[in-house]
């Protein structure tokens, strides 16, 4: 059989609604081949800086669906979701929502997740956090940013504020996070903390601080004080940019 048949053949689909044909190695369309190819030989030349989105989400898709060509998949994605990040910490209910996407593209997707938040992780924690504040804020955007929920994160430090626990507190809705100030001060003396930063994000991008977010803050502060312990900061964490309560003068 030639390889213009091949050629012609259906390629192999990661999804349930598609039929699943598998090619004999080495018979891969030329003109897909040669694609991949070249935006490897660019990603190790001039590495992601070089690559838009959807070529450096096309890389990640090679390897979840290796017999087809990913590029119309890839545009799919970002037209769903906005950009790169966001394809990335994408609910999984709502990429099983997108046409060609399986479980294999899922798993690769939510690998990379959570090594980007394990690499930023790994930079703030057993460190002194006022002198790595940019690490810092980077590990809660990576983190949070992209969340389609709120979520609220406690950054418990000891007295030299070093961060020895990242917990995470609660989640809630779109703009609605559950928190109890008595819980957060009980962690911090199970703990031995002596300082609190508190975090989390607004789904909406705009780091604006709520009634709800001033009065929250405020009854926590005020359980810590009865204790001894100093809350540092709330962080708000938007979609590019974030609020500090101290900067802002909240605190």
């Amino acid at each position: 059989m030639s390889q213009d048949v091949f050629a012609e053949a259906p390629m192999l689909f990661d999804t349930d609604e598609a039929p699943v044909v598998e090619l004999p190695p080495g018979r891969l369309p030329s003109y897909i081949k040669d694609h991949r190819q070249r935006l490897r030989e660019r990603f190790m030349q001039g590495g992601a800086v070089a690559m838009p989105d959807y070529e450096l989400l096309e890389l990640v898709l090679f390897r979840s669906i290796p017999r087809k060509d990913v590029k119309p998949l890839a545009r799919l994605l970002l037209d769903q979701f906005g950009d790169f990040n966001r394809v990335l910490t994408a609910p999984i209910e709502r990429l099983q929502d997108v046409k060609g996407i399986g479980d294999a593209v899922i798993t690769d997707l939510k690998i990379l997740e959570a090594a980007a938040h394990r690499m930023a992780r790994a930079k703030v924690m057993q460190r002194h956090v006022m002198s790595g504040w940019d690490a810092l804020l980077d590990y809660c955007h990576t983190t949070m940013a992209h969340r389609e929920t709120e979520q609220f994160r406690v950054f418990y430090l000891d007295r030299k504020n070093v961060l020895i626990a990242d917990e995470e507190q609660a989640k809630g809705t779109v703009d609605h996070v559950p928190v109890y100030p008595r819980e957060v001060a009980k962690r911090a003396l199970e703990l031995n903390a002596s300082a609190l930063i508190l975090v989390h994000n607004h789904p909406s991008g705009d780091p604006t601080p709520s009634q709800a977010d001033i009065h929250m803050t405020q009854r926590i502060q005020n359980a810590c004080t009865a204790l001894g312990i100093t809350l540092h900061d709330h962080l708000i964490i938007g979609k590019s940019t974030e609020l500090s309560f101290r900067s802002g003068g909240y605190l």
